[in-house]
């Protein structure tokens, strides 16, 4: 990146100028939504008086993260066809939400998955194991996030190391600054006004690919092909996954991570409880949909632009990963390296893509704390006559404010966690750190979800093996995988003890996760609580005695 170091000057100033700007209206934000009361209610779910299109836009913002801003637009400006799974998993997993999860959550739970699972079985074992798979899927996410600051600040600041780093640092600071002064409400106008930030950008940008192609998608796809240096092969099937049986085989695990993945995330579940109603609800993911869907099919435009205009090997020179593939398409939209079109639309893209990582990684943060908070400290350290009163709906006052100043320094833990372990992970591509953290919230999350909610047998130990039988062995494949060791690109290159053959665990994670909860239920002695399944599903259908 050393050439780059040359052309960055230009637009350095202006680019510190925006994220100044939007740094400080964001704090602004926060300091408005902290001076309301610090309720458990108001802090982890906003008091619950969102919009449905309000709540749209912050789906939408949580959901459009620098993994599909600068990760996805990348992978196609790498391996053309290929790049668009992640596209396409990415959308179509919201069909899942919209059909199976989103109303079903708001009715049965208050702020988080382990209240949905704790409605009809033991809430101790169910409440821990849940918490623990949450808190792991969101410091997957959020790793994904602060790499993606890294490697946009790197480019802009001439790819020093020391800068990455830094930004890695800051951004974790401002995560827990975010989360621990405004809670829910703050986090959302953030994402608000993040997602306006974002799809103005990112339609600016396609409407200026489009044109310098006369609107000719043809034209585009061929000087795609060209700039790639991969020729015809670029647009067909099988450059990155087609290679072999086992690529292919990765090919179809990364697609179950990402359909799968999106029931099962944390921060995604915890926005349905900020609206009023199951309704709103269900209308905030069809808002969110429309947004969501409209991205995507621009990130292809953008990613192929990427090709066309700026080189693959380019692309590939900035960032092996790809992760600068949309602000040097903006810089060559502009006029190219040094000249002033060129730096400013280079800095704003870069202050939107910097807007669109804080936002997103305050509402990740925000609900792994609330699951440290009300999911395993107000389950492991209170008495059970505590946690009763809890989930009866009965909170107190003393019991709010425990968890909300738990869930405050969760959120420095938290930070420090993820801080440190994206500094570990700055050569990943951002897309595909994101889809692990799909695989893992598919293989844990999920399977415990969905039988909780629909299958009568389903019992606590089903549970809690669902959970800890995905959780485990996605994380433990992960850990064998070429991910960790064996590659020039794993995070320790300099040995090798991989033995999973696969980048991604989905494949082989989700299917046990599925499996050990169908095997804890019926090799249990404790019968399935018939009562309470029937009182949950009446709950779920209708939102009678919904929080």
């Amino acid at each position: 990146m050393a050439f780059l170091a040359d052309g960055t000057g230009d637009h350095q100033g202006l680019a510190i100028v925006l994220f100044t700007v939007f740094v400080s209206v964001t704090l602004a934000i926060t300091a408005w939504a902290g001076r309301r009361r610090t309720s458990s209610e108001e802090f982890f779910a906003g008091g619950r008086l969102f919009t449905p299109a309000e709540n749209g836009f912050a789906i939408a913002g949580d959901y459009m993260s620098a993994a599909s801003f600068l990760g996805i637009s990348g992978l196609i400006a790498l391996f053309g066809y290929d790049g668009l799974l992640y596209s396409v998993g990415f959308f179509v997993a919201w069909l899942i939400v919209l059909m199976l999860v989103a109303e079903l959550v708001r009715n049965v739970g208050r702020y988080t998955l382990a209240d949905v699972l704790s409605a009809r079985m033991r809430h101790r074992p169910v409440r821990i194991a849940a918490g623990t798979a949450s808190v792991t899927v969101s410091i997957l996410y959020l790793v994904a996030q602060m790499v993606g600051a890294g490697s946009l600040v790197g480019l802009l600041l001439g790819g020093t190391g020391s800068a990455r780093t830094w930004t890695v640092i800051g951004v974790g600071a401002l995560m827990v600054v975010y989360v621990s002064f405004g809670g829910m409400r703050a986090t959302t106008w953030i994402q608000i006004v993040k997602t306006v930030l974002l799809m103005g950008g990112t339609v600016a940008l396609t409407v200026m690919v489009l044109v310098k192609f006369h609107g000719n998608v043809d034209w585009l796809l061929r000087s795609a092909v060209t700039g790639s240096g991969q020729g015809d092969a670029f647009l067909a099937p099988g450059l990155k996954y087609g290679a072999s049986g086992t690529s292919r085989l990765d090919f179809i695990s990364l697609g179950l991570a990402l359909v799968l993945g999106t029931a099962g995330l944390p921060h995604i579940l915890s926005r349905f409880y900020t609206v009023p109603t199951a309704r709103s609800a269900r209308r905030s993911v069809v808002w969110a949909i429309g947004l969501i869907g409209a991205f995507y099919l621009m990130t292809i435009v953008l990613g192929f632009g990427a090709a066309a205009m700026v080189g693959s090997d380019t692309v590939r020179t900035s960032n092996e990963a790809g992760n600068t593939a949309v602000p040097l398409l903006a810089e060559a939209l502009g006029g190219g390296s040094g000249t002033t079109g060129g730096a400013v639309l280079f800095a704003v893209v870069g202050s939107v893509a910097f807007a669109t990582i804080l936002a997103v990684v305050a509402g990740i943060t925000l609900a792994s704390s609330a699951s440290v908070a009300h999911d395993l400290y107000a389950t492991v350290r209170r008495r059970p006559r505590h946690a009763a009163r809890r989930d009866a709906g009965n909170p107190g006052g003393h019991m709010e404010e425990d968890e909300v100043r738990v869930a405050r320094f969760a959120a420095v833990g938290i930070g420090a966690v993820a801080i440190a372990l994206s500094l570990l992970a700055q050569d990943q591509n951002i897309a595909f750190l994101v889809g692990l953290a799909f695989a893992v919230a598919a293989s844990a999350n999920l399977p415990s979800l969905l039988y909780s909610l629909f299958w009568r047998r389903f019992t606590t130990k089903g549970a809690v093996w669902s959970i800890y039988g995905g959780l485990v062995p996605a994380l433990t494949l992960v850990v064998l995988s070429p991910v960790t060791s064996g590659q020039a690109d794993s995070l320790f290159p300099g040995v090798d003890f991989h033995v999973f053959p696969l980048e991604n665990p989905g494949l082989v994670s989700i299917p046990l996760g599925f499996f050990a909860g169908w095997l804890g239920t019926v090799l249990t002695r404790e019968p399935a609580d018939e009562a309470a399944f029937a009182e949950t599903e009446v709950r779920s259908l209708t939102g009678a005695g919904a929080v």
